[in-house]
C-alpha cells in the first residue's frame, strides 16, 4: 500500500460534522511582524469545498481536511464568512490590521474559490481602509501568470503576499514523509512568477514530519531555511503536532512518533537569523506542552513557547536566551542517540 492510500484509508474513515455553510471554519486576531511592521492580523479559515489534494489523500500530518464543508458553499455564502470574520475586526475597533485567507486547501484552486468570487474578496479586502495587506494561502500548481495578474490587479497598491505549505526543500522528504504531491521545483516557479508581479512570497516549513529523528529535522530545517531564502520574504516554521484523523496520529498512537523538541526550534531559529539576517522567521508552537504538540518538560514549555513567539514578533535573537532549563541536557542526548535508537528510515 502506498503512503497516499494510507493516509486515505484513514480519511474515509472519519466523520465530519457539518455545519452553517455561511459560518468560516475559524477566524481570530492576534499580532504578526509583517516584513518589520508589528501589526495586527485577522486570520479567516473559509469553510470551502475542500482541498483537492487532501480529498484524494494528502498530507500525513494535515488535519485541516475536516475544517471544510460536507457540502458545496454557494458565493454568497463564503462572502457572508468574510462579513462574519470582518465583523470581529469592527468589534476589537481595529484601525490597521492585515488579513490572512485560508481555505484548508488553496485559495487560488478554482474548484473552492472561483475568479469571480476571489476578485470579489480581494476588492473587498482592498476597499477598506483599514487594511493594510494581504495574504492569501495556495498550492504552488495554482500560481500562474494569469491568476497573479488577476489577483494584483484589484489589489489597488495594497501589498499581497502568497503563502505556500513547501515543508521542507527535500523533494524525498515531501514525497515519503510528508506525501505532499508537489516539488521544490514547483514552488521555486511559482514565488518566481510571483516576484514578477509584484507579489511577496512566505514559505511554511515543517519540523519534525514522520520518519525523522530530532537531529535529521533540524538538520533538514536549517537546509531547508538556506535554500528557500532566495526565494521568500518571509519564512514561517510550523511544529509538527498530532492532529485528529492523521496518519500522524496513527504512529503517535503506536508510539513510532513524538513531536518536537521546543529547544530545536529556539535553535533553529538562533542559528538561522544569524545567517540571514534579512530574512524573517518565525514560529507559532501550536499545542506546546501537550501530548499532542511540541514540548520540552512540564516545568518550561509553555515559557519557552511563549519566548518563540516573542522572537516571531521582535525578530531579536537575544529573545531567545532569555529562558533555560535543566531538561535541555535531555534533548541534548536524544540528539546523539536518535539516530541510533531509531533512525530516519527514509534517508539511509
Amino acid at each position: 500500500m502506498s503512503l497516499n492510500q494510507s493516509v486515505l484509508e484513514i480519511r474515509e474513515r472519519q466523520r465530519i460534522k457539518s455545519k452553517p455553510y455561511d459560518e468560516p471554519a475559524a477566524f481570530w486576531i492576534s499580532k504578526d511582524n509583517l516584513r518589520g511592521d508589528v501589526i495586527d492580523v485577522l486570520t479567516i479559515i473559509f469553510q470551502t469545498s475542500g482541498c483537492y489534494w487532501g480529498k484524494q489523500g494528502g498530507c500525513t500530518m494535515c488535519g485541516y481536511v475536516y475544517d471544510s464543508s460536507t457540502g458545496e458553499p454557494a458565493e454568497s455564502d463564503i462572502m457572508a464568512q468574510l462579513d462574519k470574520a470582518l465583523e470581529q475586526a469592527e468589534r476589537r475597533k481595529l484601525e490597521r490590521f492585515m488579513v490572512k485567507i485560508f481555505t484548508s486547501g488553496s485559495f487560488l484552486d478554482k474548484r473552492e474559490i472561483s475568479a469571480d468570487l476571489r476578485k470579489e474578496i480581494l476588492s473587498r479586502l482592498a476597499g477598506d481602509e483599514r487594511i493594510a495587506a494581504v495574504l492569501a494561502e495556495t498550492r504552488p500548481e495554482f500560481v500562474t501568470e494569469e491568476s497573479a495578474a488577476d489577483c494584483l490587479a484589484v489589489m489597488g497598491g495594497k501589498p499581497l503576499e502568497f503563502a505556500y505549505g513547501l515543508e521542507t526543500t527535500s523533494d524525498r522528504i515531501r514525497r515519503e514523509s510528508i506525501n505532499k504531491g508537489f516539488s521544490f521545483a514547483h514552488f521555486k516557479r511559482a514565488a518566481e512568477i510571483a516576484k514578477q508581479n509584484g507579489i511577496f512570497t512566505k514559505a511554511y516549513l515543517m519540523l519534525k514530519p514522520p520518519f525523522l529523528s530530532e537531529k535529521e529535522a533540524m538538520d533538514d530545517i536549517l537546509n531547508s531555511i538556506d535554500e528557500v531564502a532566495p526565494y521568500a520574504e518571509t519564512v514561517s516554521i510550523n511544529l509538527c503536532n498530532v492532529q485528529n484523523g492523521t496518519f500522524v496520529e496513527k504512529l503517535w498512537e503506536n508510539k513510532e512518533f513524538r513531536p518536537p523538541w521546543l529547544w530545536s526550534i529556539v535553535n533553529i531559529l538562533k542559528e538561522a537569523k544569524t545567517k540571514h539576517p534579512d530574512l524573517y522567521l518565525m514560529s507559532d508552537p501550536v499545542g506546546a506542552g501537550a501530548k499532542r504538540g511540541p514540548r520540552n518538560c512540564k516545568i518550561c514549555s509553555r515559557d519557552v513557547a511563549d519566548m518563540i513567539r516573542e522572537f516571531s514578533i521582535t525578530q531579536d535573537v537575544k529573545t531567545l536566551e532569555k529562558i533555560d532549563c535543566g531538561c535541555k541536557l535531555l534533548w541534548e542526548k536524544e540528539l546523539l542517540l536518535d539516530d541510533v535508537t531509531f533512525g530516519a528510515p527514509i534517508l539511509e
